[in-house]
């Protein structure tokens, strides 16, 4: 099964994706033709024919086992191909559900009726995540048909990510010795651009919590007990204020404790990545920028925790005046969290911060809602160092490590079930609309994601 030489391999895989590519794409249309709007109910025969149609491309792909496994939501699609089972094995997961379209008068073009237009594909799932996830079938397809699997690929598509994926926790730990794998390849992110190459490294945690503060037991008149009965959104926005101190450090106990500090290399590294501080604001329409004293704004947002509030609300918020001193106030508030925080343990912290921290005559209430953890890929692991050298190959030039401000759930669970990490190579761009109206997806980022991918399985299977 080994190609003569890389060279080799390298020009087959060009030839055999330039005599193709008119097909790839034409395929990926019809993939976004189907509505597969996890969501929505009424699109139930859509999610099966979507999962049936993403089996049969796998299977002419040459993977040499499909299967559709039925969930208590939508079905998983599994597909696999095995040179040799002591060569490792590349798990490639994605998702072939999408958002709901609307709103639909925003579109100018049919969310599923794909349409290219200056080079990019405008559809519902382009970029989120048909056109990534596909990427990795044609990269199968381009090393079956050529003789030059360098490992074992698997493939796990499943039809909930858009949902929370409700069903794949139930799946992945009855199904251990079928997902078995050595790592797991992930093309759901974005780089920063095609002339700047990156790779995620990383994603963030999540702690979420609603604060209910009581004073009296009804609303009262402000002029008559103003003053002299303490008013829960006051007391609520103070307690918020006390979150944050003069250097907008998080001032709740304990909070940084488990925080594992970037080192300067990575810090070093991700300075690279071009940005504008004015434009940055231009784009927000802000004066200037906050955040924690000591980091730079794309620090603050990747390596660093937060803590914010959602919403607040509480009192007489109609329309003219109304002189209430009110009974209740309620926050919403997250936290992103970096490696090593727990999102169990912050929220514990934070809901024993706000109960204690009630001022007299007030009471608090604070209950959770959910969380998740966060992950990174180590930058001095083999896993890294393919996708790196796959990017250098292809692009002509070294990724930038980047860590997302966002998170990523499922990550933590293939982590603890499968004891696996986790390498993001996305091909997406920030501007593509992800979950808006006129999500598009590049068609030479679609060709560069097919022509790289083949790389990665190449580097990663030499570095084991």
């Amino acid at each position: 099964m080994h190609p003569h030489s890389n060279t080799i391999a390298m020009q087959v895989w060009k030839e055999y994706q330039q005599a193709h590519k008119d097909r790839f794409l034409n395929e990926l249309l019809d993939l976004l033709r189907i509505p597969s709007v996890s969501a929505r109910g009424e699109h139930k025969e859509d999610m099966i024919r979507c999962a049936e149609a993403v089996e049969k491309s796998l299977k002419e792909a040459g993977a040499d086992i499909t299967t559709i496994y039925p969930t208590a939501g939508h079905p998983i699609v599994y597909g696999e191909k095995i040179i040799d089972p002591s060569k490792p094995t590349v798990l490639v997961y994605g998702h072939y559900d999408v958002q709901p379209a609307d709103p639909l008068e925003l579109w100018h073009s049919g969310p599923f009726e794909p349409v290219i237009k200056d080079g990019k594909i405008y559809a519902r799932g382009a970029c989120d995540d048909k056109g990534q996830f596909y990427m990795h079938v044609k990269a199968l397809e381009t090393m079956v048909k050529t003789n030059s699997l360098f490992c074992n690929v698997k493939f796990l598509i499943e039809g909930e990510e858009e949902v929370g994926s409700p069903n794949l926790a139930t799946f992945v730990k009855a199904n251990k010795a079928l997902l078995k794998a050595d790592v797991i390849l992930i093309s759901d992110t974005s780089m920063l651009s095609m002339d700047t190459p990156s790779i995620d490294i990383g994603v963030r945690g999540l702690s979420y919590i609603e604060v209910e503060v009581t004073g009296p037991n009804r609303d009262l008149h402000s002029g008559v007990y103003g003053g002299a009965v303490a008013n829960p959104i006051t007391m609520l926005a103070k307690m918020i204020a006390a979150c944050h101190d003069e250097n907008n450090h998080i001032t709740i106990p304990g909070f940084y404790d488990d925080v594992v500090e970037a080192s300067s290399e990575e810090r070093a590294k991700m300075a690279q990545a071009p940005f504008s501080e004015e434009e940055y604001k231009k784009d927000l329409g802000i004066q200037s920028i906050w955040g924690e004293k000591g980091y730079t704004t794309n620090e603050r947002t990747g390596i660093r925790p937060t803590l914010e509030l959602n919403g607040i609300w509480g009192g007489y918020t109609g329309e003219g005046a109304k002189t209430v001193l009110p009974s209740k106030a309620f926050a919403k508030i997250s936290c992103r969290l970096v490696p090593n925080m727990s999102s169990e343990k912050i929220t514990k912290k934070i809901l024993d911060y706000f109960t204690s921290m009630a001022p007299e005559g007030v009471t608090v209430k604070a209950a959770e809602h959910h969380g998740g953890e966060p992950y990174m890929t180590p930058i001095d692991s083999n896993e890294y160092s393919a996708a790196a050298k796959a990017i250098q190959t292809t692009f002509g030039k070294e990724p930038i490590p980047v860590r997302g401000g966002g998170s990523i759930p499922i990550c933590a669970l293939f982590e603890k079930e499968l004891g696996l990490k986790i390498v993001f190579m996305g091909f997406g761009l920030d501007s593509d609309n992800l979950h808006s109206p006129n999500e598009k997806y590049d068609v030479f980022n679609f060709y560069k994601g097919i022509e790289t991918i083949p790389y990665f399985h190449q580097f990663y299977a030499e570095g084991k």
